[in-house]
């Protein structure tokens, strides 16, 4: 069925809660510099603590007629979704999962109002259609020695039945979620201990929870395999560290973490429901597989692992279970298109090394009955796993190929993002529609990973700055109320894409323009309502919802991640934090520091010089002669600091620091670093 092409369409992250007083303003700069290390660790959100003021808008009656038009195609859609989704149901959990302060982590019913068959018209009908399957949530078995929990998180976790307890396949997002979901499955299936732990890939919802399945000191008591793909430590440490705030920003609105679950809201996330929001942690592998094949027993039971590094994740794998004739896609394949190009920022991926996985997944899935993921619910049957893959590498290579083809006819990223359509037969396949990624971001990921930004026309090469460039559009218009009579005129008629492209100048061109920001709000309200892929409906929610109220309060709380950041090396957070000097501040002054780590036996030389922060590592015993002060601090302590759990008096007075040298140099040295807040407008400027 081809329906509608994509209409172009979590909380607040840090809050350092330190306090300012009675220290001198060196020590706070200082303090300041070492809390920013831990920056927007994660891509996960904490909830705010206000309600939004306003949100909802009506619909206009263009995006009715629309949405009147994809509900009519989808009358007569194939309904085995839905009983794929439902097969193996066990039992289905309610209620609130709370952390030890008592705050909500996860409401089970927070989608009850899901149950409707037909779709309201603020949510694209194929959209309320995913939603809903993600809503199919509890303990369900795969088949005999297999079971999954759903709903409990963005991602699955999979339990495998070993010879003395479960192999637990990925945890989750957070501690509490997982407990929850391991508490859940022992209360129906009886308590087993665990046996072993499988991470599938590099990405948090996949290892953050780790903590809540099984303690260190247990895992490490019992010899308990975590077995991970190779670079998994590297990869799961180290992402979103030097690009940690910006990421956790945009990752508010991808993931529409300021947005109500409702119609008018947050309905599904693509991949799941939402993104819990706990406590984030890791366990290191003590097995990782090396091979593009690998084969391992895993107490009792019997894993080929296939290496498929850089393509949904730097380090990833899938596997197949030969004895119990399933296999697990990880998240190389899934019930929806996915990102080739994730809307919070990354790297972008490979679209043909990620069709490449695809197609020799076909042959690995020989003697399967069954293919299961870490999002979504399963297939079954030969025929239908073969469909479903093909489908999916078809679907990245179709796009990789004729957005190159497009690229060799001389069209920009966007002129081929709007004209590219995938085939019939793709698009009648639900589990590539975009509701997730999209074919028109995807396209432009495409273009960017061979081309990069430039468009080679000359008028894009120095471009105008957007405040620049919309004042003078604003002028051109005859001033904002001329443009904003002309915007106002293509909302009517229902072309808000125009719309918006119009109110985005005269909205940077003065932020106090409120009539502009409501009509603007509006535009992206429909456009919310139009899109198909959740994370478009959550950018442009998102977008509305800080046009009227602001960007939040405050952002993420590092604490959350500690139990994470503990297990990242010192190296990534002096990336960190030389990504962060402030080079006007810096300007052709100089300081060398040392740092100590007295626990790790480790120690760096910090230098300033050039309006560059560099680091160097040395034996700790090293006399370093230009240094101006040395700190000495044990792994612990600055793992509270850079999470705000230890203050500046702690600083000074710990038995676990010591202070060499000129302590003004040290505090100039950190007053030298900006801490971002994280919470910097995104459609204002």
């Amino acid at each position: 069925m081809a329906l509608r092409s994509q209409h172009p369409l979590l909380r607040p992250s840090h809050a350092s809660g330190r306090t300012r007083t009675r220290h001198p303003a060196w020590r706070l700069a200082w303090l300041s510099g070492l809390c920013l290390l831990a920056a927007g660790c994660g891509t996960v959100g904490q909830p705010s603590a206000s309600t939004p003021s306003s949100h909802g808008g009506p619909v206009h009656p263009a995006v009715q007629r629309a949405q009147a038009e994809v509900a009519q195609q989808l009358q007569h859609a194939d309904a085995s979704d839905f009983a794929d989704a439902q097969r193996g149901f066990i039992a289905a959990p309610s209620g609130q999962v709370r952390n030890e302060a008592g705050q909500v982590i996860w409401d089970h019913d927070a989608f009850a109002f899901q149950k409707a068959e037909a779709a309201p018209d603020s949510v694209n009908p194929s959209l309320w259609r995913q939603a809903r399957l993600n809503n199919q949530t509890g303990l369900f078995q795969v088949r005999e020695g297999i079971w999954q929990l759903r709903g409990f998180d963005l991602s699955n976790i999979t339990l495998i039945q070993g010879k003395t307890g479960w192999i637990v396949v990925d945890t989750g997002t957070s501690r509490e979620t997982a407990a929850a979901a391991l508490a859940f499955a022992r209360q129906h299936l009886g308590a087993q201990q665990v046996s072993a732990v499988v991470y599938t890939h590099s990405h948090v919802d996949h290892f953050g929870g780790v903590l809540g399945v099984i303690s260190a000191e247990e895992a490490q008591a019992r010899k308990v395999p975590i077995v991970a793909p190779a670079g998994f430590m590297e990869e799961a440490t180290s992402e979103n560290v030097l690009m940690g705030t910006a990421m956790a920003r945009r990752a508010m609105y991808m993931y529409g973490s300021r947005l109500p679950a409702n119609a008018t809201g947050v309905v599904d996330n693509g991949l799941g429901k939402a993104v819990p929001f706990g406590r984030v942690g890791i366990l290191p592998p003590t097995l990782l597989v090396h091979k593009p094949s690998e084969e391992h027993v895993i107490d009792g039971v019997r894993f080929v692992f296939f290496n498929v590094p850089g393509s949904e994740a730097p380090s990833e794998f899938t596997f197949a279970l030969p004895d119990l004739k399933a296999y697990c896609g990880a998240e190389l394949m899934g019930h929806t298109l996915h990102n080739l190009y994730t809307l919070r920022g990354a790297k972008v991926r490979d679209a043909t090394r990620w069709a490449g996985y695809l197609n020799e997944a076909l042959t690995q899935v020989q003697g399967s009955e069954v293919v299961f993921t870490q999002h979504h619910w399963p297939v079954w049957g030969a025929e239908r796993i073969r469909g479903f893959i093909e489908h999916q590498r078809d679907a990245y290579q179709f796009i990789h190929d004729q957005t190159v083809r497009g690229m060799n006819a001389g069209l920009t990223a966007p002129e081929i993002a709007e004209t590219l359509k995938m085939p019939t037969a793709l698009q009648r396949d639900f589990a590539v529609h975009g509701y997730y990624g999209t074919v028109r971001h995807n396209v432009k990921a495409v273009y960017q990973f061979y081309l990069g930004w430039y468009d080679a026309n000359p008028a894009n090469l120095d471009a105008l700055p957007p405040v620049e460039a919309a004042k003078g559009y604003v002028a051109l218009a005859g001033g904002a109320d001329a443009l904003r009579a002309t915007a106002q005129k293509a909302y009517d008629a229902g072309d808000f894409r125009w719309a918006a492209e119009l109110l985005k100048h005269a909205v940077y061109a003065d932020a106090k323009d409120t009539a502009s920001r409501e009509l603007l709000a509006r535009c992206f309200e429909q456009l919310g309502y139009l899109a198909e892929s959740a994370p478009w409906r959550n950018v442009y929610l998102s977008g509305a919802l800080e046009l009227r109220d602001g960007p939040p309060a405050q952002a993420q709380s590092r604490v959350l991640f500690a139990d994470l950041l503990q297990h990242t090396p010192i190296e990534r957070f002096l990336e960190a934090m030389a990504a962060s000097l402030n080079a006007e501040k810096a300007g052709d002054g100089k300081l060398t520091i040392k740092m100590v780590f007295s626990d790790l036996k480790q120690a760096y030389v910090l230098r300033v010089a050039n309006g560059v922060l560099r680091h160097e590592a040395i034996e700790p015993g090293t006399a370093v002669a230009d240094a101006d002060a040395t700190l000495t601090v044990t792994h612990p302590f600055f793992i509270r600091m850079v999470t705000g759990q230890a203050g500046a008096m702690a600083l000074l007075t710990s038995k676990e620091t010591s202070i060499d040298g000129s302590r003004l140099a040290l505090g100039r040295f950190f007053g030298l670093l900006d801490k971002p807040t994280g919470v910097f407008p995104i459609v204002t400027r």
